[in-house]
């Protein structure tokens, strides 16, 4: 089983009531840790809650997020 820590969060909201979370978390499970970065979509519950559907997960290291800071804003 794997448990997540959220070590650094940070939230992009668009339209009426959607949001994007970009977060670098720390997986644990029975064999060691792992830093990941996940980049989640969802939404807004008319109560405020959120309520995550789509995620990536890769690994938080510094070449993945480069290339992909390069990727985003090259197109």
């Amino acid at each position: 089983m794997v448990e997540f820590e959220t070590l650094e969060a940070k939230e992009i909201k668009f339209k009426n009531n959607k949001f994007l979370e970009v977060a670098r978390k720390k997986a644990k499970t029975g064999e060691g840790e792992n830093e990941i970065i996940s980049i989640s979509k969802g939404f807004f519950t008319h109560s405020g809650q959120k309520r995550f559907k789509n995620g990536i997960g890769f690994p938080a290291e510094k070449e993945i997020i480069d290339s992909l800071i390069e990727a985003l804003k090259s197109i």
